[in-house]
C-alpha cells in the first residue's frame, strides 16, 4: 500500500512539473509576443537607408501643398506655440518683411518652438523652400 501510495505521489508529482513547465512556456511566449518591437530603426549608412532614401528620392520634389498638409499643418493650421497661422495675413507680415532668405533659413535651421525643418527630417531644403513659398503666397 505504501508502495501505490509513493507511485501515485510520484506519478502526480511528474504530470505537475510536466503541465507546470507547459504553462511556463506559454506564459513566455504570450510575453513575447506582446513585448515584441513594433518597428525597426534604420541608420544612414545602413543597408536599409539606402533603401528609403532611393525610395523618397523617386518620387522627385513634393510641392509646398504637400509639404505643408503632410508635416506643417499640425502647428500652422492651429497656431501652436506662436507658429503663423496659414492664410493670417496680419502674423505673417512682420515675418514676411524680414525677407525670404530669412524665412528660408528659419524653416530650414528652425526658430523658436519650430524645430529644424519642423521636424520634416526626409524634407530637403529645396522643399522647405517651397512650402515657405507656399504659406507666404497663401498668407498675402
Amino acid at each position: 500500500m505504501k508502495q501505490i501510495i509513493v507511485l501515485v505521489t510520484a506519478g502526480l508529482l511528474a504530470v505537475s512539473l510536466t503541465s507546470w513547465a507547459a504553462v511556463t512556456k506559454k506564459v513566455e511566449q504570450e510575453i513575447a509576443e506582446r513585448t515584441k518591437p513594433v518597428g525597426e530603426v534604420c541608420l544612414q549608412g545602413e543597408a536599409c537607408a539606402s533603401a528609403v532614401k532611393s525610395a523618397a528620392a523617386s518620387s522627385g520634389p513634393r510641392s509646398g501643398e504637400e509639404i505643408y498638409n503632410a508635416s506643417c499643418t499640425s502647428c500652422h493650421a492651429a497656431g501652436v506655440a506662436g507658429a503663423p497661422k496659414l492664410g493670417d495675413v496680419a502674423s505673417w507680415e512682420p515675418r514676411i518683411a524680414k525677407g525670404m532668405e530669412t524665412l528660408y533659413s528659419n524653416s530650414i535651421n528652425g526658430i523658436n518652438a519650430m524645430p529644424a525643418k519642423g521636424l520634416c527630417m526626409d524634407c530637403s531644403d529645396e522643399e522647405m523652400k517651397a512650402v515657405v513659398d507656399y504659406m507666404v503666397e497663401a498668407s498675402k
